[in-house]
């Protein structure tokens, strides 16, 4: 399942080193609403091993200029509280399951 984050939540998470799968998305873009039903797949196959969160970027300005998102969907994963690995755009299912696989 994938959880909506606020800056708030985001901070907590990361003050807290866990393992974070995270969607910068914003609600009218296209290929945001194309990724999110196969992020809910891929969490599925990752639970317990990571928390996958999405994180709008309108509503989340200054998270979206701290981590440098110029596109969305953008797809960052944290562990231990350090980003380890960033994927831009749509990509195939077994491509972003394989970026996950890979970095946590």
């Amino acid at each position: 399942m994938v959880k909506t984050f606020d800056s708030a939540a985001f901070k907590a998470a990361m003050e807290e080193k866990r393992t974070l799968v995270v969607d910068f998305y914003a609600d009218w873009c296209g290929p945001c609403r194309m990724l999110a039903p196969m992020m809910e797949r891929v969490s599925s196959q990752f639970e317990g091993r990571a928390e996958f969160v999405k994180i709008n970027v309108d509503d989340n300005p200054d998270l979206a200029r701290e981590y440098g998102i110029m596109s969305i969907p953008c797809v960052m994963a944290f562990k231990g509280g350090e980003l380890v690995g960033k994927s831009v755009g749509v990509v195939p299912e077994n491509t972003m399951k394989d970026f996950v696989e890979k970095h946590i």
